[in-house]
């Protein structure tokens, strides 16, 4: 009984001390639990390729970071030197308040620009994005402050969120993954068109990549497996396209580069020739040397 006693004596003295260490104490057992719990809802959604890989993530910082700001927050207000210095501080801290608001003004665009990005979805962890024309990569991270892109040459990229919101994107991902390749080839004019065309909708057809984009419309109409056109006569070639459907953009780029190499070797086989510019240098032997340069 006396030990009982001693103890509410010591807590009434130094309550304010234990009630600090307590809620700091409280706050981290928190955090650690709940940021466990998210890293779990983000494994299991990564190995099922979940939509929702994008708002665990984003919720993930967000809530650990709300709770520590809260928690520290209120174990600094039961201190009551920090509330009387607080309490001073603030009352002739206007001017420095207007500083703060105006330099943590991009910051909170950030914060609101990441969850405008979670919201409405513009694109998700592990879409292929293409930024301003010439920045392409695949979306990393959605943190509060900026998304993280990983280009194709393992670099990082990275792009506050109030700019990539405002920006002209480009995602192949974005509602439906399927892309469609042009595999664009010119030939001479003295080439056989027809055998050319057949060529490429053969290559295309049997590539492993390549899927059915025809609905049975389609079928019932006669369109072809592969569809391969003369899209224009150029100045040195006769251009050919075809079509070439994948499933995503990794199996597109895949297919298309082993396409032009299996393209080129067959037309070599059938005597199909690709032009590229010639240069004829004709030299008259006359009182004075003339040099002629005729391109092709």
């Amino acid at each position: 009984m006396e030990t009982l006693e001693k103890l509410f004596d010591y807590y009434n003295t130094n309550y304010k001390i234990i009630d600090v260490a307590g809620i700091i104490l409280i706050t981290f057992i928190i955090g650690y639990f709940t940021n466990r719990f998210f890293l779990r809802l983000i494994r299991k959604a990564a190995e099922e390729k979940d939509a929702k890989l994008t708002n665990y993530q984003f919720l993930r910082r967000f809530v650990v970071a709300l709770i520590y700001i809260v928690g520290f927050s209120t174990a600094i207000y039961l201190i009551p030197p920090l509330k009387t210095i607080a309490g001073s501080v603030l009352a002739g801290a206007g001017i420095f308040a207007v500083a703060i608001g105006f330099a943590s003004q991009q910051a909170l665009s950030n914060v609101v620009g990441g969850i405008f990005i979670v919201i409405f979805k513009p694109f998700q962890i592990n879409d292929r994005l293409t930024v301003r024309g010439t920045m392409t990569g695949i979306v990393e991270d959605i943190t509060l402050r900026h998304t993280v892109i990983r280009n194709f040459e393992n670099q990082r990229i990275i792009i506050p969120n109030s700019v990539i919101s405002e920006e002209i994107l480009v995602n192949p991902d974005f509602v439906n993954d399927r892309i469609c390749k042009y595999i664009d080839i010119g030939i001479s004019y003295d080439s056989d068109i027809d055998l050319a065309k057949k060529i490429m909708a053969e290559e295309v057809e049997k590539h492993p990549f390549y899927i059915d984009p025809r609905k049975v419309v389609d079928i019932e109409n006669g369109v072809p497996l592969v569809v391969v056109r003369v899209i224009s006569l150029g100045e040195y070639a006769v251009n050919i396209r075809a079509w070439a459907w994948a499933i995503d953009s990794p199996n597109g780029f895949v297919m298309s580069c082993d396409l032009y190499e299996s393209i080129k070797k067959e037309f070599d086989k059938e005597g199909i020739e690709i032009p590229f510019p010639h240069r004829t240098i004709v030299i008259k032997n006359t009182d004075k040397m003339v040099v002629a340069v005729e391109d092709k």
